[in-house]
């Protein structure tokens, strides 16, 4: 029979569940909680929520809100890293953090749209540009063949322009020296 705390647990969990863009699931086991608090700090800097959850309680609070796949991404001590704007920020925080810090922190996976990846998926999703990145290079993408139709457009008219422009200023020159002359 489940306590009252615990169902309390699990409503709190449901609500941040559904409100998160990603859940990462980490192994947290070796960690100092030095360590752990520092991972927590830096986490929240970037506006992303760090909490330890029993794995039992996770479940349950994953198929309140219709997301059962939680449970694959479920491994051993659990913390869950919870990401409430781009999706790919926490990913891509925490495989930085492991780098520099080189702490006993695990990525068991990823849950993202209601699917779970695991393993090199789950890495390989920090790999994935930004928003933004991706943003500027369509916009680069879309504007580069307007600018070459507007050269290719531009080329008979710029050709025409400077024909034009040689016999006019020979003429110019010629009308300039004549007036010259008449006032000499």
């Amino acid at each position: 029979m489940p306590t009252q705390k615990k169902i309390e647990l699990v409503e709190i969990l449901s609500q941040e569940l559904s409100k998160c863009t990603v859940t990462v699931a980490t192994n947290f086991t070796g960690m100092s909680v030095k360590e752990m608090a520092e991972l927590r700090n830096h986490l929240s800097q970037h506006g992303i929520q760090y909490r330890v959850i029993k794995n039992t309680l996770a479940q349950r609070a994953g198929e309140a809100i219709g997301q059962p796949a939680i449970r694959d991404i479920l491994d051993g001590p659990t913390g869950f890293a919870l990401g409430y704007d781009d999706p790919l920020t926490p990913i891509k925080l925490l495989v930085e953090y492991l780098k520099t810090k080189r702490v006993s922190l695990q990525i068991n996976g990823v849950l993202l749209d209601g699917i779970a990846f695991k393993g090199a998926a789950a890495h390989n999703l920090a790999n994935i540009p930004s928003r933004a990145q991706l943003s500027s290079q369509l916009v680069g993408q879309l504007v580069s063949p307007l600018s070459r139709l507007v050269t290719v457009l531009n080329s008979p008219l710029q050709g025409l322009s400077n024909s034009l422009n040689g016999p006019l200023i020979g003429l110019i020159m010629v009308l300039k020296q004549q007036s010259l002359q008449k006032k000499g």
